[in-house]
Formats: structure tokens, C-alpha cells, sequence
């Protein structure tokens, strides 16, 4: 029986797609290396600092990228250097109670992290180490000013402290 044309392209079509298509390697190794060299150049770019599912961080409208700094961090119920916690209390109670031992740990934690660094050069005497302060929006003020005067007393003077960048469309508004 003869095929019509029809049939006979139609034929021809299904053959051609049978066929296994072929993988070409060389534009894919393209792609994949230059996405190699775009996220070693933009990892840089986006510094993230660790923080509780409970915290919240204030909001500011910062510029500066938070830097590699030692970190101290302000919990409900505690004070934590570099991850590690070094005081343990209330800050509900009366601040005779929690302060003298906050400072004793907070001090000795800080002044073993300084001896492990290098020594300041001496135009860097004045400013002192960098560390960064993560605490709570709810944090009370003199906990704070306390804990920046303990860090102040052992060479880390260069405070900063941990914001949440507000948006510009929040900026805009009064």
C-alpha cells in the first residue's frame, strides 16, 4: 500500500524525535564556571549576625555592614561572648545582685579574647578593639550602658550596636 505524503512526514518527524538529544557540556561548564566566579565575587556582599528566634533587634536606618567583630549578645536571662555564655541571671532584679558578677564574667571573657588577639597597634590605642552588641529592643538601658562600660574597661571601646535596617518605603512615611 502506498503511504501518503502526509504519512510519510509524519514518519519522518517521529523518527527525528526519537532519537536521544545530545547534552552539550561545553556551554554548560560556561554556565557553571561563571556562576562559580559570581557568588565567590557577591559572598562578600551579605554579612548576616546570628540571633534568637526570640530576639528582636531594634530598627534603624544604618548604613554601615556589621563586620568579623566579637559579639556580645543580650538575652533575657543572660549575657553570651562569641556564642558562649559567660553570665547567667535576672535583670529584673535589683542591680546590686546581677552587677558585680556581670562584670566579673563579662571582663574575664573579654579580657581572654584580648590576649588571644594581637597586640593594638598604636594608632589604634585610642579606638580600642571592635565588638558588637546584639541585645533585645526591650533591653533596659542601663544594661546596656553597663555592659558598654564594662567593654570600654577592657580595651574594647569601639561599641557597636546590632540594628535591623528598617526599608526606604518605611523611611518615606512620618
Amino acid at each position: 500500500m502506498k503511504q501518503s505524503f502526509r504519512a510519510k512526514r509524519m514518519l519522518k518527524q517521529n523518527q527525528r524525535l526519537a532519537q536521544s538529544s545530545k547534552l552539550n557540556l561545553v556551554a554548560l561548564m560556561d554556565i557553571f564556571t561563571i556562576l562559580v566566579f559570581f557568588l565567590m565575587v557577591n559572598q562578600s556582599d551579605v554579612v548576616v549576625l546570628p540571633s534568637n528566634k526570640d530576639m528582636s533587634l531594634p530598627q534603624s536606618v544604618s548604613e554601615q555592614l556589621p563586620r568579623e567583630q566579637v559579639l556580645l549578645t543580650v538575652t533575657g536571662n543572660g549575657v553570651l561572648v562569641q556564642g558562649k555564655p559567660v553570665w547567667r541571671g535576672d535583670w529584673q532584679q535589683a542591680p546590686e545582685l546581677w552587677q558585680e558578677a556581670l562584670t566579673t564574667a563579662v571582663q574575664q571573657e573579654l579580657q581572654y579574647l584580648a590576649s588571644r588577639a594581637a597586640p593594638l597597634p598604636a594608632e589604634q590605642q585610642a579606638v580600642g578593639r571592635p565588638l558588637t552588641i546584639l541585645a533585645d529592643a526591650a533591653t533596659s538601658y542601663a544594661v546596656l550602658r553597663r555592659l558598654m562600660a564594662i567593654c570600654a574597661a577592657t580595651e574594647y571601646r569601639d561599641v557597636s550596636l546590632a540594628v535591623e535596617q528598617r526599608s526606604s518605603a518605611l523611611e518615606a512615611k512620618p
